[in-house]
């Protein structure tokens, strides 16, 4: 997990924890992100110990992974905004 990841739930569960209505969503929508985002590690991990085609198969599911954490991050941060408004 990255400090950018890392920060980024930090300010969300700060933001949920004073909203009442859609906390729910944007804390569930936060967890998702932060476990995509060690699942992108541990490909990259996997990634750096492999050569040949197992290697372009690790890195191609770690973009996968790092494509679904921002989408995952980007709900969450559109529902605490909504919570909060």
């Amino acid at each position: 997990m990255t400090i950018k990841q890392l920060a980024m739930t930090i300010v969300l569960g700060a933001a949920i924890s004073l909203a009442h209505g859609q906390a729910v969503d944007a804390a569930r929508e936060s967890g998702k992100a932060a476990a995509e985002g060690s699942r992108e590690g541990a490909e990259n991990a996997k990634a750096a110990g492999r050569s040949g085609p197992s290697k372009a198969l690790h890195k191609t599911k770690a973009k996968i992974h790092r494509a679904k954490a921002r989408h995952h991050s980007h709900r969450a941060k559109a529902d605490a905004k909504a919570a909060t408004h």
